[in-house]
C-alpha cells in the first residue's frame, strides 16, 4: 500500500513520536518516497536508532533528522519550533502522531495532566508555532491523530488535570477527543481565514505498538498489551490512515481517515465520521480558547460564523 503514494521528493515533514511504532512506519514510508522527513523524537538517541533503521532500509541519510522534542514540556515546543524555523524556510506536512496512554496521574512541567498536555496540548502549540512556515509549503498539510477512543471521551473542562477525579483510561479518551476537536476546529477557522493549510484527522484503528505498554498500568497492560495484541494490525498497516491524510491528492481538510474494516479496527483507509462532540463547533471554540490560555500560543485566526 504504501507503494501507492505519491513522489514526495522535495517535501518536507515533521513526524512527532517517529522514534516507533506509528511515527517510525510513518517516517520510513515517506522518507521510501523522496520525501525529507524530521524525526521529532522525546528520546533523541532512540531516534537516531530509528534514523539508522529507515537508512538501512536504503534511504539517503541527508533525507532524516532527528531533532529533540519534548511534547509535554511547552518550552521544549517552543525551542524545537524557533529552530525550525532558523533552519528551514518551510514546512510541507505536520503530522501530530505521538502520544502517551494511561498512566498513572502525573503532570507536566506546567502542571497539566500527562496526557492532555502530550496528546493535545503539546500538538496544539506546535501547530501554531509551526503555522507560518505551513503556509509557505507546498500543499501544506496537519494530520492529526486520534483514536477510535475518542468516541468514549469526554472533556472535562472544570477538572482537565484529574485532581477531582483521575481514571487513567478516561483521560487518556479525553485526550483523543481533544486531539480529534482540535483538528476539526482548526479546520473550520483556517477555512474562515482563507488559508491554504489543510487540517485532517486520522486514526489506526487498533495497531501493535508500544504505546499499549509503555504506559499503562496493571489491567489496562494487560488487556491492550498482551491478550489483545494478536487481533491487532502492524505498525505499518495502522500508519496507513495518517499516510494517505498526509499525501493522497483527493484528501480534503476536515476529513477524518481510518481503517475500512469493521468497526474501524483494521483494514485500508477510508474516510470515516467522528463523533458528535468531536464535530460540535461550541465544543470546538471552547476548547480552542481554553488551549490558547493554557499554551500562550495564539494562532490569529478567526472563529467560524
Amino acid at each position: 500500500m504504501t507503494s501507492q503514494i505519491p513522489d514526495q521528493t522535495g517535501r518536507v515533514f515533521v513526524v512527532t513520536g517517529a522514534g516507533s511504532g506509528l511515527g517510525l512506519a510513518t517516517a520510513r514510508a515517506l522518507s521510501l518516497r523522496g520525501g525529507r522527513v524530521i524525526l521529532a523524537v522525546r528520546d533523541e538517541a532512540k531516534g537516531r536508532r530509528a534514523a539508522d533503521a529507515i537508512t538501512a532500509a536504503g534511504v539517503p541519510g541527508e533525507l532524516l533528522e532527528v531533532r529533540a522534542l519534548d511534547l509535554a514540556d511547552l518550552g521544549s515546543v517552543r525551542d524545537f519550533a524557533a529552530q525550525l524555523r532558523s533552519d528551514h524556510p518551510h514546512l510541507d506536512v505536520l503530522i501530530n502522531n505521538a502520544g502517551v496512554m494511561a498512566p498513572p496521574r502525573t503532570l507536566s512541567p506546567q502542571g497539566h495532566e500527562l496526557q492532555f498536555a502530550t496528546n493535545h496540548l503539546g500538538h496544539f502549540a506546535l501547530t501554531g508555532l509551526l503555522l507560518g512556515m505551513l503556509a509557505e509549503g507546498d500543499n501544506p498539510r496537519v494530520v492529526t491523530v486520534s483514536s477510535t477512543n475518542h468516541r468514549q471521551g469526554r472533556i472535562f473542562f472544570d477538572d482537565l488535570s484529574g485532581e477531582a477525579s483521575y481514571a487513567p483510561m478516561k483521560f487518556y479518551n479525553q485526550s483523543k477527543l481533544a486531539n480529534a476537536v482540535f483538528g476539526l476546529e482548526l479546520h473550520r477557522r483556517l477555512t474562515a481565514a482563507g488559508s491554504p493549510v489543510r487540517s485532517l484527522l486520522a486514526h489506526p484503528g487498533y495497531a501493535a505498538t508500544g504505546l499499549q505498554t509503555s504506559g499503562p498500568r496493571g489491567l489496562v497492560k494487560l488487556l491492550f498489551g498482551r491478550l489483545l495484541i494478536p487481533l491487532a494490525q502492524s505498525a505499518e498497516q495502522g500508519a496507513l490512515p495518517q499516510l494517505y491524510a498526509a499525501t493522497d491528492p483527493s484528501a480534503e481538510g476536515g476529513e477524518f481517515i481510518g481503517p475500512g474494516g469493521m468497526g474501524e479496527l483494521r483494514g485500508a483507509p477510508k474516510r470515516v465520521s467522528p463523533s458528535d462532540a468531536a464535530a460540535d463547533p461550541a465544543t470546538g471554540r471552547r476548547l480552542w480558547g481554553l488551549s490558547e490560555e493554557l499554551t500562550g500560543v495564539r494562532y490569529g485566526l478567526p472563529a467560524a460564523v
